[in-house]
């Protein structure tokens, strides 16, 4: 009996060997397979609200760069010598549409509320119901590292509101995206810095062709809604004049 045990177990571990060389052998293999990126939706300055838009945009060579609007800053004694990208109509957000409360809506980070907006408006550039998603290994990676709307003076009975917390995090601007398409893969915030996206990007393609994801969201947000970081970079002498 102890022999075939032993020969049960030899046999056992061969083919766990077997199963572990097949698999690497698979993985190897997938490295070189080609990624396709199926759909893009994007919201940047010049009122590029759309990929077709930003590309006019380019081959026109429209810069997007231009004064504080009114309405915008208005608590930086400086924002009139200030320049910047702005994009419009940040504030607006359906809300029901995303079976989110209004209330909830109000401590939500803007940036969280434009990515649920321009990831949806990504998959109807797909041609994906977002809908079939649901249930699926698709994976999301954002890059964010932003989150001066957290830092807004608050009454009292606001600071103690439980949606602050999830509504200012960088990890549930990414499983918000999850959790509304019920999406089953990796679900991942990556800051850093300037090269969040780029890093967000790399993780998705690794996630790819890993089989842990059959497709993949990948996001880059970034909305500074004061001043203070764009004046702490001008008196370092880190911004272009």
């Amino acid at each position: 009996m102890t022999a075939n045990n032993n020969s049960m177990g030899q046999e056992g571990l061969i083919a766990l060997i077997k199963q572990a060389r097949e698999r690497i052998e698979a993985l190897e293999a997938g490295r070189g397979e080609a990624l396709a990126v199926v759909g893009i939706g994007c919201r940047f300055p010049g009122q590029a609200d759309s990929p077709a838009r930003f590309w006019e945009n380019l081959l026109n060579g429209v810069d997007g760069v231009g004064p504080v609007p009114a309405g915008r800053w208005q608590d930086a004694s400086s924002a009139s010598e200030l320049a910047g990208g702005f994009i419009e109509d940040v504030d607006q957000f359906d809300a029901p549409f995303f079976h989110i409360s209004e209330r909830e809506a109000r401590y939500i980070d803007p940036q969280q509320r434009l990515l649920l907006q321009t990831a949806w408006h990504a998959l109807e550039d797909a041609g994906i119901a977002p809908g079939s998603l649901a249930g699926e290994p698709v994976g999301v990676f954002v890059g964010i590292s932003s989150n001066d709307y957290s830092r807004r003076p608050l009454a009292e009975e606001d600071r103690r509101n439980p949606y602050i917390s999830t509504g200012n995090a960088f990890s549930i601007a990414a499983n918000r995206l999850s959790y509304a398409l019920d999406l089953r893969g990796p679900s991942m915030a990556v800051d850093t810095a300037c090269s969040s996206s780029l890093v967000a990007t790399h993780h998705a393609v690794n996630s790819l062709r890993k089989g842990e994801s059959d497709c993949a969201l990948v996001a880059g947000v970034n909305l500074m809604l004061t001043p203070d970081l764009s004046l702490a970079f001008s008196q370092a002498g880190m911004l272009s004049a």
